[in-house]
């Protein structure tokens, strides 16, 4: 029997799930408040907040959460992305590779370290390189599952352009994996998104050849 593939169910799932009314806090509010819990996960471990090294870690970690860490959770700050006239008619596949990607899993709140390589196919428009960096920043920084982020990366790019001519790969750290449970820190985790062109097996080929060719 045929599947049924419920396009809005899978747009849901690879959305980074947040409640509502959430954005009714200021930044300042949020601080606040995280400061206050954190400080009690402080004292709750039996670290003495009147140390002179510790009393301030409560609101640093705070402005770290909201300011740094998880700043993708915002909208506000999602990047502004300039689109130029392709005027070179330029139709080769250009590649960003190597793109500094620091996140956070979403089940141990550790970090996820790696890199990102994004690829896309100029049609009438090309998108300024530093966009894509700062694209891969935005949802990089929230509790993330490198598979979402992946996708994340992929859609904003693919509704920013205008067509599906993308492909994004990821390799990561876990430090999940690494610093508990199993504490394996020679493995590592790679996805792949391949849409449009991309999907054609020699278009892949040449992106993974551009990817991995040190020279």
């Amino acid at each position: 029997m045929e599947a049924i593939v419920n396009l809005d169910r899978i747009k849901k799932i690879t959305e980074t799930q947040l409640i509502k009314n959430l954005h009714d806090l200021t930044d300042n509010e949020k601080i606040s408040i995280i400061a206050g819990h954190f400080e009690k996960i402080m004292q709750t471990l039996g670290l003495d907040l009147n140390d002179d090294s510790l009393k301030g870690t409560p609101n640093r970690v705070a402005k770290l959460y909201v300011k740094e860490l998880f700043s993708g959770l915002n909208p506000d700050n999602k990047p502004q992305i300039s689109l130029f006239e392709n005027k070179y008619g330029y139709k080769k596949m250009l590649v960003e590779k190597d793109i500094t990607l620091f996140s956070s899993c979403e089940h141990h709140f550790v970090p996820i370290i790696g890199k990102a390589h994004v690829a896309y196919i100029p049609h009438k428009q090309v998108i300024g390189l530093s966009k894509i960096n700062r694209l891969v920043q935005y949802y990089a920084k929230r509790p993330q599952v490198q598979e979402r982020l992946t996708i994340q990366i992929s859609d904003a790019l693919k509704g920013i352009l205008q067509h599906d001519d993308v492909a994004v790969l990821i390799e990561a750290d876990h430090l999940c994996v690494a610093s508990r449970g199993i504490k394996d820190t020679n493995s590592q985790t790679v996805t792949a998104s391949y849409s449009g062109h991309f999907e054609n097996n020699a278009t892949q080929q040449e992106f993974l050849t551009y990817v991995y060719n040190k020279k």
